[in-house]
């Protein structure tokens, strides 16, 4: 096994140096993903969480560079789904076995702080046994309080990258790294569990930046770390960058397992978008949540934050059954409870 390798087990942590080295330097895949995998099997054991995805509007009013649905793009086709339609697709969810349901959208001004507390809050009383997890962008720090007192817990927010230079080289001037940091620590100290994350292969991107995510997420202490290959969409002025690669982005994930082993490290849509067992990969490498889709099908291609992406014809049941047999295939057990993480969350 690998010096590096070695030293990520015993201390889950590299110095500055030893972390450039092995984004830099192949390292032994087999080796890698089985320490990943011991590691994530000693703290969750063969469980992989399903979640409840519901992408309720792809209105945004940001315009990031690298993303489909920016406000930008005038060919995409923008829908909002009704309160009526977001509590069927909980009720869906439910009778399927979900006990996470996880509301995302674009920043859209349209659901201003009231209409989510009325939604998060009608689906708290209906679904009292089940985790509300938001994924709606940055927000003031009185917004996420009442949408924790309104029945939300988790809240997905991923800060893409934490190197100031690439981070404005991704996304306009009316946005900074500064306020995405302080809205993930507001998050933390209200009392959410936080995930946040990063694109891997994003243009412009380089080792050192990702030095920077790793050491950001350390100072965080996530629930939840979220990355996935960048993927381009034509639809944005990054229309001619390359997509991200599978195997630098399967390294990546097990080294975040090596680093973390308490977090939650879903295996993304965008992995099996790359490869058609993705996920899988994603899976053995150290991911342990899945997010099947509950949005209406007539929807799901018009969420399309990337090109090429999957599942976008299925059924809920449908997704549901066919993600079930690519967990078991893989070696994993799919569980749909509430699987809060082991990472330590609640008010500071």
């Amino acid at each position: 096994m690998s010096e590096l390798i070695e030293t990520l087990i015993r201390t889950h942590d590299l110095s500055d140096d030893e972390l450039l080295r092995f984004l830099s330097e192949p390292q032994p895949e087999a080796e890698l993903f089985a320490a990943a995998d011991t590691v994530r099997r000693a703290n969750y054991g063969d469980r992989v969480f399903l979640r409840g995805l519901i992408e309720f509007t792809n209105y945004c009013k940001n315009n990031c560079y690298y993303c489909g649905i920016r406000a930008g793009n005038p060919h995409a086709e923008r829908y909002r789904l009704t309160d009526e339609q977001i509590l069927a697709c909980c009720k869906e969810g439910y009778a399927l076995g979900y006990r996470t349901f996880v509301l995302q959208g674009g920043e859209d001004p349209f659901y201003t702080d009231d209409r989510i507390c009325e939604t998060v809050s009608a689906i708290a009383e209906a679904f009292p046994d089940c985790r509300i997890t938001l994924s709606i962008g940055e927000k003031p720090k009185e917004s996420y309080q009442r949408y924790y007192d309104a029945g939300a817990r988790r809240y997905l927010l991923r800060h893409e990258t934490a190197d100031p230079v690439h981070y404005r080289q991704l996304h306009p001037e009316s946005m900074s790294l500064e306020n995405r940091k302080r809205c993930l620590f507001d998050l933390k100290a209200i009392g959410y569990q936080v995930g946040s994350g990063f694109m891997i292969g994003s243009p412009y991107q380089t080792d050192a930046c990702l030095l920077a995510d790793i050491r950001f997420l350390q100072a965080l202490q996530p629930a939840m770390i979220g990355v996935g290959p960048y993927i381009t969409h034509r639809e944005t002025p990054f229309a001619e960058m390359p997509s991200g690669e599978l195997h630098r982005s399967l390294k990546i994930i097990a080294l975040l397992r090596l680093l973390f082993p308490q977090a939650l490290i879903p295996a993304t849509t965008a992995f099996g978008s790359l490869h058609p067992e993705g996920r899988e990969l994603a899976l053995k490498a150290g991911g342990n949540v899945v997010m099947p889709n509950l949005s209406p099908v007539a929807v799901r291609k018009l969420y399309d934050l990337y090109e090429n992406k999957i599942c976008t014809g299925e059924e809920a049941a449908q997704c549901r059954g066919c993600l079930e047999q690519r967990i078991l295939h893989a070696g994993y057990r799919p569980v749909t409870d509430v699987g809060d993480s082991l990472v330590p969350f609640g008010k500071a």
